[in-house]
């Protein structure tokens, strides 16, 4: 029987699935070692593309910092002194921004994809009580038993899809703030934004079950995804959830770096270490959260399918 100790669970709460996936890495040690292993590469570079970005960001929020701030009117907009400020913006941060795209898009990508399907696939075999594995195991499964090729199709038309509504949220956010003076504008905008930004959140839960199930099952791209909508009807709140959480976490971790490095001076290279350590911990718990949401997902799909078995068996 597939999954039987998993399938005999009660249905999980929020709170339950949390506590599911932080007990994952306690029952397996050895999958504390292999997830920092699978991230350092990913921390390595994290850390380089960290400094490139927010020595950019401070670069610009002090050349900003030179104007005294004034409200935003589009009559404003192509005066000399504003002209002479994006000049001179362009000229300090415009490559520094080059690079940082080019290590997001590129080899960052990469290197998260690595780790995320080598943290799915062992901490999928741990919660259905495999938990003999040691880290020879872990490292064998992931060079020689791990499927790459679906997880690496669902990842990048995730990445596709990710990176249009992000250009849809900047536009929104870009429209709202110049529209600053006309408060209906603003307040059109504004709700827009919150909107379609809800949605991101509850469709990226979506997607990184989709690639979570492309790990575990022969599934690739968009059956990948179509299977994830279909197995999250129900619960979707708590996939919300889930990303707001890590997202929130993601974002308070960056503000605080900023501002610690703003408040110091310097590089700050002992900033920048902490936070992505911590970036990197988070992603790994994200996935292991993930994980367990998605057998949740199945065991609640499966348990509606029963129901309409035995009540149409029960009218014939």
């Amino acid at each position: 029987m597939e999954n039987t100790q998993i399938a005999m669970e009660e249905k999980l709460g929020f709170l339950k699935v949390l506590n599911k996936a932080f007990t994952i890495p306690l029952k397996n040690p050895h999958f504390i070692i292999f997830a920092v292993i699978t991230s350092t590469p990913l921390f390595c570079f994290m850390f380089t593309s960290e400094t490139i970005f927010q020595k950019a960001f401070l670069e610009t929020a002090k050349i900003l910092s030179e104007v005294p701030p004034s409200p935003l009117q589009c009559f404003d907009c192509f005066d000399s002194k504003t002209l002479g400020l994006v000049e001179k913006l362009f000229d300090r941060v415009s490559i520094t921004y080059l690079l940082m795209v080019l290590f997001c898009l590129g080899i960052l990508n990469l290197l998260d994809f690595i780790a995320v399907t080598a943290i799915v696939d062992s901490a999928s075999l741990i919660y259905e009580g495999k938990n003999t594995m040691n880290l020879r195991h872990m490292l064998q499964r992931l060079t020689k038993e791990t499927r790459f090729k679906g997880p690496l199709i669902t990842s990048v038309t995730v990445l596709l899809l990710a990176s249009l509504i992000v250009s849809g949220l900047f536009s929104l956010a870009t429209y709202s703030y110049i529209a600053g003076t006309y408060g209906f504008f603003m307040a059109m905008f504004g709700v827009l934004f919150l909107a379609l930004l809800a949605k991101f959140f509850e469709w990226s839960a979506i997607w990184n079950m989709g690639i979570v199930i492309s790990v575990l099952e022969e599934k690739q791209g968009d059956v990948a995804l179509l299977i994830s909508s279909y197995l999250s009807r129900g619960n979707r709140k708590h996939g919300f959830l889930f990303v707001l959480v890590f997202f929130v976490w993601t974002i308070v971790l960056r503000l605080s770096c900023l501002h610690l490095r703003w408040l110091v001076g310097g590089s700050g290279m002992v900033v920048l270490a902490a936070y992505a350590s911590l970036v990197c911990f988070g992603n790994v718990m994200k996935w292991v959260v993930f994980v367990v949401y998605f057998y949740d997902c199945k065991r609640r799909s499966q348990e509606k399918k029963n129901g309409v078995a035995e009540e149409s068996h029960a009218i014939a």
